[in-house]
């Protein structure tokens, strides 16, 4: 059973979410079928919390046309870039609400959960209670100004909004006050016991430093109990008679969000209304309460992927729930990755440092692997890593093209110029070949034990190594030189290096799946089975080889500097949204107003004024005349850029000398937050003297 973390749909999400879960999750996922495991794989939107309702106020709709709307969208981006969920669920969808209710109700009724009336912050502009996403302040751990009251996204504490200093209500920026409330807790201490001999003693070894260190850290602290339920409008009603207003707790519901996912996928599959992203075998005849074999059966590993915010809850809150609940698997191991930063600085929608997946998308819609595969090669799985735009052009142009594609595309041209494009006979082998038999031989077994503990940085070094292999085979050899004296040791090495490329459209499924489909189709060879893989007779003599292609092509530098320079452009725009606007002037009446003629005109001709920095001498047609505009926009435009160009112009003010010229009238423009100076122009051309009213 392997899940990846819940994206919350309130937004886009960057490629540093797919670092952290989803395409780790994927690859392993996809080694796991290939070996002919029974694996369910599981995501989906996570649709509730104050994340949501926040999201809607900013765009001034609903809470449920924010979740449609960014589901939509995730869940296409995550389609185009090949995420091969079994099923992508909802925890708006009434399966999800109904298993979250009798998880609750069973903790419940089993007397595990506490009933307390606690002060919480209420803000008296809004008059409601405030969940924790709607109450920011200062950090106590790092002096973050805007940290939320759940966590610092900044230094990635996990917090309670008592701990905040300086609080202050998100949705009416004033300071919230204290109120009792009743709510019903999880008393984390109560495990700390089990914790201890669960993850400290029996994990120590096999987990991650960066998660043991992380669960090791809280627990040493000393847990706290932790409201399960919130009052909020928006999520899954509390299934109590006394709980009106109340919803379930987000990271309660959420990572129940798996198991309903589960359950979903088998009575869709039970009904014929839907299949596995991957036909498996193991799945004959499936029926609606096969998901219990997953979440129930001792013999089922459980696999969570997450980014390293979502630990405390992967590792302590959902097993504590699972353990109380009594009937469900614990999960047997979390590799949760750090953080993945962007040019030098952490990757932030919010301040526009960031890429979102379908910018990536829209820009590069053909290179959905390359992108997985430079994301794969620099994986935050120990530490915090890097993503740079000349990294992954380095990436591609000297790894994927100059090895991997350079390797397939020379063997397959030979073998198509020489041997009628099928595969050639075996004749004596040297030590050259025997040594390239016995290295391609240990390959999959290499990158399987990589992957079984979780080292997918590693896993992608040895796959790009197995293409070197063949790389390095060819150039060593040289079969073109030897095609005019000894054609059949040509066929020989040749068959060799398509047999590597036929073990490289194997193993590269997990990180390339959409390069190793068009490898296949190339070949003429498609195998599901991992254990095909190192073998140096998979293409048989005669085999009929496909058409030749580029498996990949080089990104040149405009567009990477295109790319920086939309990275910069839109972070400078986040920056200055985020400025205060001007204060407005003092009131005029409308009859001060009524007495300004404004017009739409044309500048016929323009020039620079000598002496002066910022002036342009204009000549514009008004509708009424042609006449002189004196304008202070030369820093702003070259004289070539307006020329022709429809502008709005005052026309009754009173002349006035400037450099001694006459000026006649005053364009009128946009001054942005940045300075910067943008014509206020007609959306479409309309004739000269066009009155603007």
């Amino acid at each position: 059973m392997v899940t990846a973390a819940l994206p919350y749909a309130n937004g886009p999400k960057h490629i540093g979410h797919l670092a952290g879960a989803y395409i780790p999750a994927d690859v392993y996922v996809r080694y796991l079928r290939l070996n002919g495991k029974g694996v369910v794989f599981v995501s989906g939107s996570d649709e509730h919390g104050t994340a949501i309702p926040n999201q809607a106020l900013k765009e001034n709709t609903t809470p449920k046309a924010i979740i449609d709307k960014y589901d939509a969208l995730i869940r296409n981006c995550f389609h185009k870039l090949g995420m091969s969920f079994d099923i992508y669920h909802r925890t708006s969808e009434p399966i999800h609400h109904e298993t979250s209710q009798q998880f609750f109700k069973k903790i419940y009724d089993k007397g595990l959960l506490t009933e307390e009336t606690s002060e919480q912050y209420y803000d008296n502009e809004a008059k409601v209670f405030l969940a924790d996403r709607y109450i920011v302040g200062t950090c106590p751990k790092c002096g973050h100004p805007n940290a939320y009251g759940d966590q610092c996204e900044k230094c990635g504490s996990t917090l309670s909004p008592s701990e905040l200093i300086n609080p202050r209500s998100t949705l009416s920026g004033k300071a919230p006050v204290l109120r009792p409330t009743k709510h019903w807790y999880l008393p984390l201490q109560n495990y700390e016991g089990w914790l201890k001999e669960w993850i400290l003693d029996s994990h120590k070894e096999d987990w991650k430093a960066n998660v043991y260190g992380q669960c090791k850290s809280w627990i040493d602290a000393g847990l706290q109990p932790r409201a399960m339920t919130r009052d909020l409008d928006w999520g899954i009603k509390v299934p109590l008679p006394n709980a009106e207003g109340k919803v379930l707790y987000v990271w309660f519901d959420a990572p129940i969000g798996y198991i309903s996912a589960t359950r979903a996928l088998f009575k869709e599959l039970s009904e014929g209304k839907k299949e596995f992203a991957t036909p498996q075998s193991t799945f004959a005849n499936p029926k609606i309460d096969d998901w219990k074999k997953y979440w129930q059966d001792d013999e089922t590993k459980l696999v969570h992927f997450i980014g390293k915010d979502n630990i405390v809850f992967h590792c302590i809150i959902f097993p504590i729930m699972l353990h109380a609940e009594g009937e469900y698997i614990l999960p047997d191991n979390v590799p949760a990755n750090e953080f993945m930063n962007l040019e030098g600085d952490k990757m932030s929608t919010s301040r526009g440092w960031s890429i979102e997946m379908h910018e990536y998308l829209e820009d590069f819609p053909d290179k959905p692997d390359v992108l997985r595969y430079v994301l794969l090669t620099n994986l935050p799985e120990t530490k915090d890593s890097e993503f740079t735009w000349k990294d992954f052009q380095a990436k591609n142009n000297n790894e994927l093209v100059a090895i991997f594609g350079n390797f397939v595309n020379r063997a397959l041209v030979l073998t198509q110029k020489y041997f009628d494009n099928k595969i050639s006979a075996l004749g004596s082998l040297t030590d050259v070949d025997q040594k390239v038999i016995t290295d391609l031989k240990e390959f999959p077994s290499r990158i399987a034990e990589s992957f079984e503990n979780y080292r997918f940085r590693e896993a992608t070094a040895q796959l790009i190594d197995l293409a070197r292999l063949g790389n390095k085979y060819l150039a060593e050899t040289e079969p073109w030189k030897l095609a005019k004296t000894d054609l059949p040791r040509v066929g020989t090495i040749l068959n060799l290096a398509l047999q590597i490329a036929a073990s490289l459209s194997i193993v590269c499924e997990p990180f390339l799946p959409f390069t190793s489909k068009k490898l296949s189709t190339m070949l003429n060879f498609n195998s599901k089975n991992w254990s095909d893989a190192g073998s140096s007779s998979l293409l048989k003599i005669g085999h009929q080889l496909g058409e030749a292609k580029l498996l990949f092509e080089k990104v040149e530098d405009e567009v990477i500097e295109a790319q920086i320079k939309k990275l910069n452009d839109k972070k400078k725009m986040m920056e200055q949204s985020a400025q205060p606007a001007e204060p407005a002037k003092p009131e005029i009446a409308f009859d001060d107003f009524s007495k300004m003629d404004i017009r739409i005109g044309k500048i016929l001709k323009a020039e620079r004024v000598e002496k002066s920095k910022k002036l342009l001498k204009l000549q514009v047609d008004t509708g009424l005349d042609t006449r002189t505009v004196m304008s202070g926009i030369a820093e702003h435009f070259s004289p070539e850029e307006v020329i022709g160009k429809q502008v709005t112009i005052l026309v009754n003010l009173a002349p006035r000398k400037i450099m001694g010229v006459e000026s006649q009238g005053m364009i009128l423009m946009a001054s942005d937050k940045d300075g910067k100076l943008r014509l206020l122009q007609p959306s479409e051309v309309v004739a000269q003297g066009s009155k603007v009213s």
